[in-house]
């Protein structure tokens, strides 16, 4: 049987402690938009669940509380936020944007204990959160570790310690205020524990005189970030596990909708074509959340190993709103939606950028942008990625610039390809191609899309001559479907990307065809 795993940590608080794990989740934020009206009652409801928290508190806690008081009651923190929103940000973007750069500018401090009251700040945006969703922060259960990167004061003042327990934390300083409640209430406490797996319930043992953790057998240390890495435009592997009849190479990946699907990755698929980020960020709410972000991304990295995934940002808008945004003007399937309204809306662009940025350090990440229709387009969101990228770098955050191109969706774009000088490669979207080469409405596409795909053959023929030699591959219905892969090798594609349920047809079409699309002989 194996061992119990043990960590080395760092000691913020002397004792010793078992108990269950209890895993501290990121707050879910509200998924409606809301006023300035709404952000200063939910204010109001923080400040007064923080004057219970101080009724009968020591005065040292008394004094973090008071801290906290003080800085929801900072009129220019409000004020911050009532700016953003007229410019037309929603209240939970300008709160979190206004609240996250206080935050970067301590934890970019050289002192180490201004360093440590960015949680102070951390938590006081959480529950205001929490506050407009009418989600306040639960307690955990009375005797449990608590595993988190860090924990929020407030937080631990609200818990019950009476019945034991212990802290462990991935990050965390000696020099913050929860450290010096627990040395305070003799809690045990480690921290820069390094992320390590464990679920709710296992048991964990935290030593805080010789800074230990230890898990149960089976548990493991998430390796730490890696370097950050020069980008690279290749989005390929030579997996050498496909040919056409006539010896081609071919890569065959597949198109995910959620997370879970990656268990479809398997050693002869050429990674992941298309991660539609759209369908794990359904609102706000998640929008809003870069960790919870990261962590969808990471995991699709961490599982995809060494082969290649390319996730696409959000392509809100038409049949596929943002629950939060529904009444946003021009909302529709032909007006601002895709990278337009990532562009229009750069405070959601921007969460997702540093997301993605920090996620690339975990496997071959590349970034698409959907529905581009200009060059102009490309070039402003990658001048996003480097300003969020320099943000990351002064926060000392690991991050990695992945390689940024285009689904090519839009038949401006695609008759034009050799104008889209930095994307860094394309990817043919022939669902709404098609819908626009026709015409048609996204309720009519199915009926069309025989009778236009002689039209998008054709224009994918000429677009393909004008990539450059670029990675160039395509991951619409079309690449699925088995009668149009003779005229889509035809036209020189040798990478798609399909769902995983039709990559054993893909897979057995093209063993039988020849690179120019033609039946091999004796089939």
């Amino acid at each position: 049987m194996a061992a119990p795993l043990r960590l080395t940590a760092k000691s913020a608080s002397p004792g010793i402690a078992s108990g269950p794990a209890f895993l501290a989740e990121e707050p879910k934020a509200p998924s409606a938009a809301g006023g300035y009206g709404a952000l200063e009652k939910a204010i109001d409801i923080s400040i007064g669940e923080l004057e219970r928290l101080a009724d009968g508190a020591d005065a040292e806690s008394r004094d973090i509380i008071d801290f906290q008081i003080e800085v929801l009651r900072d009129p220019t923190i409000a004020e911050a936020t009532d700016a953003r929103m007229e410019a037309d940000e929603n209240v939970v973007f300008a709160w979190v944007a206004t609240l996250d750069a206080y935050v970067g500018e301590l934890e970019a401090a050289d002192e180490e204990q201004m360093r440590a009251r960015a949680v102070d700040i951390l938590d006081i945006k959480n529950r205001v959160l929490g506050a407009l969703a009418g989600t306040p922060i639960a307690d955990f259960p009375p005797g449990s570790i608590f595993v988190g990167k860090d924990m929020e004061p407030s937080r631990f003042l609200a818990h019950d310690w009476s019945k034991g327990g212990g802290i462990a934390l991935f990050a965390g300083s000696t020099a913050g205020h929860v450290a010096l409640l627990a040395r305070a209430k003799s809690v045990p406490m480690v921290i820069g524990t390094g992320r390590f797996s464990a679920a709710d319930g296992d048991p964990v043992s935290v030593d805080g005189n010789a800074g230990a953790v230890t898990l149960q057998a089976g548990s493991m240390l998430i390796p730490p970030l890696a370097p950050a890495q020069a980008p690279t435009a290749d989005t390929q592997i030579e997996s050498g596990e496909l040919r056409t009849a006539d010896g081609v190479p071919i890569l065959l990946s597949i198109n995910i909708n959620d997370p879970a699907e990656i268990d479809a990755l398997d050693p002869a698929t050429a990674g992941v074509g298309l991660m539609r980020s759209e369908f794990s960020i359904t609102s706000v709410a998640d929008a809003a959340n870069e960790e919870r972000q990261l962590a969808i991304y990471r995991r699709v990295l961490e599982q995809a190993g060494d082969r290649p995934v390319i996730i696409r940002m959000l392509d809100i808008g038409g049949d596929k709103p943002l629950a939060g945004l529904e009444d946003l003007p021009g909302l529709s399937a032909s007006g601002l939606r895709g990278i337009r309204l990532l562009l229009a809306r750069p405070e959601i662009a921007r969460v997702q950028a540093r997301a993605l940025l920090r996620a690339a350090v975990f496997g071959r990440l590349s970034v698409m942008l959907p529905m581009v229709t200009f060059p102009d387009e490309i070039d402003r969101m990658r001048e996003l990625f480097r300003e969020e990228a320099e943000k990351l770098g002064r926060r000392s955050l690991l991050h990695r610039m992945p390689p940024i191109g285009m689904m090519v969706e839009v038949p401006a774009a695609a008759l034009m390809l050799d104008t889209f000088g930095s994307a860094a490669f394309f990817s043919f979207g022939t669902n709404d191609l098609t819908q626009y080469l026709a015409a048609s409405s996204r309720d009519d596409i199915d009926a069309d899309a025989g009778n236009a795909a002689p039209a998008v053959l054709r224009l994918l023929a000429q677009a393909v001559k004008l990539t450059a030699g670029k990675p160039v591959s395509i991951c619409g219905d079309m690449a699925g479907n088995p009668h149009y892969l003779p005229g889509l090798l035809a036209a020189g594609l040798r990478h798609f990307s399909v769902a995983p349920a039709r990559r054993p047809a893909i897979r057995s079409a093209i063993i039988g065809l020849n690179a120019d699309g033609t039946k091999a002989a004796g089939e």
